[in-house]
């Protein structure tokens, strides 16, 4: 059986950005692809409403191009127990309210039993300050959070 890999929007848009001039995002880019492209077959691979949604916004034809690599991918809804848990999360872990979408994204893949979280967003999703807190609140709501980490953490961690 295949783990199962919530996909966040930053990875769909750094797979489907035109190259960056800078250096650090370029390699999170190439790096994306590389996953993409050699692991991510390994995976049952999933996004959410909301990533369609995010991704839908900005530039109309750079919208359409990551509408079209979320089409291959499987849907999972945001019902009330994703939307619970999410304003679950947001009031305990007392995070700011602006990372709302982002507590979204870790409650969908923690009601839907994903193994993985992949995300680019290291700044509110793969944060190693608040990571403890929202795996916490998780447990107490009876969830085993996903692991998340980057396309590069799964690349260099990978046993071959």
């Amino acid at each position: 059986m295949k783990a199962r890999i919530y996909i966040e929007t930053s990875v769909i848009s750094n797979l489907c950005a035109r190259p960056s001039r800078d250096l650090i995002v370029a390699a999170n880019q190439e790096i994306t692809r590389e996953w993409w492209e050699r692991d991510r077959g390994r995976y049952d691979c999933y996004v959410s409403a909301l990533v369609l949604d995010e991704a839908s916004s900005g530039d109309v034809c750079a919208a359409a191009k990551r509408r079209a690599v979320i089409a291959e991918l499987k849907e999972l809804a945001m019902d009330a127990a994703t939307v619970g848990v999410a304003r679950e999360l947001l009031i305990r872990t007392r995070l700011p309210k602006r990372v709302t979408d982002d507590l979204a994204h870790i409650a969908t893949a923690a009601v839907y039993g994903m193994d993985y979280l992949l995300t680019w967003n290291c700044a509110h999703i793969a944060n190693p300050h608040w990571q403890p807190r929202v795996a916490a609140v998780l447990r107490e709501l009876g969830y085993d959070g996903p692991m998340i980490c980057t396309p590069q953490a799964l690349l260099e961690g990978e046993e071959r």
